[in-house]
């Protein structure tokens, strides 16, 4: 039995994105380790000369100045501001290669994540999209991706470099004066605790206030692809007000989330200040005293000031950091994500065809994942020669695209077998499996490209004279020329500039050029008028030589030359037989055909 995949979306939303979390970006930095490594010494070398600077100054106040000779003195200053512009010129070069560095890691992991993310996703079974919001994986792959680049590429190196510089102020503070900074390094561990406090808030904010970003994206992609319906009902200002509303729930989170992390930075700020001014007391009250000198007190000044600013900078970062924790997180959520529906180990190949492949379907239930109380299909049986042509007929709900979800293998049955030429569909290779299947959607999809692309994606190593036989047995060469530029006109998203049969024609013209052995045709002819539709259904009808085809039609004029009418109802097979048996049978076919024939006029012959 298929399990049905953890609604990502439903992830907890409490302190469980910690900066530990970021470990899951391992696998993306392993292969650049070389570069890591690059980076970390340019910061090296930055932080070094930074730590430098106080020195040089210390040597420049206690040893430039105290020269008896004026010319000795100049030359003695000369020396030393010589030495303070080789110092500050190494921390240039060496800052520049450090941003450079990072800030390529950083581009480089973001994008290797988006398309690792992306990848994985698009592969997921449909029982995954019944649980998962698009707007919900778009967010992740955009607004998540960028927190990530964000952090990798400079909050990350700046938290580095900051800790190195204020650990060696700290470490210099120490070592020049060991009683004062022992005072201050006692008070500075009483900030430790609250400091936690306010982080653990912090990163439940942030993780909330991710979610709410995610849930006004979902709302937006929602209603963005579906503009023609919501403008025809008049609900713009209504969807506008729900944007809305998921946008203020967005900004009241981060506005929440943003005042704690306020607090926290000033709380750090001023509580570290003050324990490193009362250091900075004890300083000039040493050189009152003389017990050190004037260049003794300009170096620590400098460490002390160091120090408090690498501190400030690290309070920002670790909320930067906090943030992409949680990013992190809902991206590895993504991609821990399993499909139940993947090629086996060791595939079975499928055999070679001419004429057809062989259908059947033995015994099978299945329930949908996000329906387990009720059977689509139940104890259903159907077998379908090489080269037949048979067709699906049914009320709504019957269970006639199921079957076709099937044998493309979108879910696996929970009973029974699905066999492709004697090939368990579970046991074959996925994409041998779907590349022998054909299918014509009921909604055919349009790529943001020209017409043809759109047609190649079928096969995407044919050449143009290809797609062009392709499109002209669809019916689809004269309108296709008819556009600005030809074949090569942007059809729109989702194909806007296109009518609804000639979307469908070149629905019909991919799947015609894709050649397989089965095809499958779900509505083909439903957005079609009665002479587009007699003209493809001639293109369909030669389609369908040497070759199986499954039709699921409920306009029952289409589907009146077929070999055998297969006729379901909630799930299982309640009549097979051509057209003419099942009307003179007088069972449920019969019924549909009155019913509509009544509507559309007399049944033909």
């Amino acid at each position: 039995m298929t399990p049905p995949p953890a609604p990502v979306r439903d992830a907890p939303t409490g302190p469980r994105a910690s900066p530990r979390s970021l470990s899951g970006l391992w696998p993306f930095v392993r292969p650049y380790r070389a570069r890591v490594a690059l980076a970390l010494l340019f910061l090296l070398g930055a932080a070094a000369a930074t730590l430098a600077l106080p020195l040089a100054l210390r040597t420049l106040i206690d040893q430039g100045l105290v020269a008896a000779q004026p010319g000795e003195r100049v030359m003695a200053l000369r020396t030393h501001f010589w030495t303070l512009f080789a110092v500050a010129g190494a921390l240039g070069v060496f800052a520049a290669l450090r941003f450079y560095s990072v800030t390529w890691l950083g581009e480089r992991i973001t994008a290797d994540v988006r398309n690792a993310v992306y990848a994985h996703v698009i592969r997921q079974s449909p029982a995954f999209f019944e649980t998962t919001r698009t707007g919900e994986v778009l967010s992740r792959l955009t607004t998540d991706t960028t927190l990530v680049q964000t952090v990798i590429g400079s909050s990350l190196s700046m938290g580095l470099r900051n800790g190195l510089m204020g650990l060696g102020a700290l470490v210099m503070l120490i070592v020049t004066n060991p009683y004062v900074m022992a005072q201050v390094l006692a008070i500075l561990a009483l900030v430790v605790v609250p400091a936690l406090a306010f982080g653990r808030r912090v990163r439940r904010l942030s993780r909330a206030s991710q979610d709410r970003v995610a849930d006004a994206s979902a709302i937006a992609g929602e209603v963005l692809n579906a503009i023609p319906v919501v403008q025809s009902h008049g609900q713009e200002a209504r969807e506008a007000a729900r944007f809305a509303r998921a946008t203020e729930a967005a900004f009241d989170t981060a506005r929440r989330r943003t005042r704690m992390r306020a607090l926290l930075i000033a709380f750090v700020i001023v509580a570290t200040a003050a324990a490193l001014l009362w250091g900075l007391y004890q300083g000039t009250q040493a050189v009152l005293a003389g017990r050190i000198s004037a260049g003794h007190l300009g170096q620590t000044v400098v460490y002390v000031i160091l120090l408090v600013s690498s501190v400030a900078v690290l309070s920002e970062v670790y909320g930067d950091v906090l943030r992409a924790a949680g990013a992190t997180e809902r991206l590895m959520e993504l991609l821990s994500a399993r499909s139940a529906i993947a090629s086996p180990a060791q595939p079975r190949p499928l055999p070679p065809v001419s004429g057809g492949s062989a259908v059947a379907l033995e015994g099978v239930e299945f329930r949908y994942p996000s329906r387990p109380d009720t059977a689509a299909l139940l104890d259903f049986t159907l077998h379908v020669r090489p080269g037949e042509t048979v067709a699906l007929v049914g009320p709504s709900g019957a269970g006639k695209s199921t079957v076709f979800q099937l044998l493309l293998r979108f879910y696996d049955v929970q009973r029974g077998r699905v066999l492709l030429d004697g090939v368990p569909v579970q046991a074959a290779d996925l994409h041998a499996l779907r590349q022998r299947i054909g299918l014509v959607p009921q909604d055919s999809v349009i790529f943001s490209t020209n017409a043809l692309e759109n047609i190649r994606y079928g096969r995407p190593d044919a050449s143009d004279d290809e797609v062009i036989a392709a499109a002209q047995a669809a019916f689809a060469d004269d309108f296709i020329r008819a556009l600005p530029q030809g074949y090569h006109t942007f059809l729109g998203e989702r194909g806007v500039r296109l009518s609804g049969g000639q979307r469908q024609r070149i629905s019909i013209a991919r799947a015609l050029l894709q050649n397989p052995p089965l095809l499958l045709l779900d509505e083909a002819t439903s957005a079609l008028d009665t002479h587009s539709e007699r003209m493809v259904q001639a293109a369909l009808e030669a389609a369908m030589r040497n070759r199986t085809t499954l039709v699921i039609a409920h306009r029952l004029s289409t589907v009146q030359r077929a070999d055998r009418i297969v006729v379901m109802d909630h799930g299982r097979i309640v009549e097979t037989g051509t057209h003419a048996e099942l009307l003179a049978r007088g069972g449920l076919y019969a019924r549909l055909a009155a019913m509509q024939f009544a509507a559309d006029g007399p049944a033909p012959a």
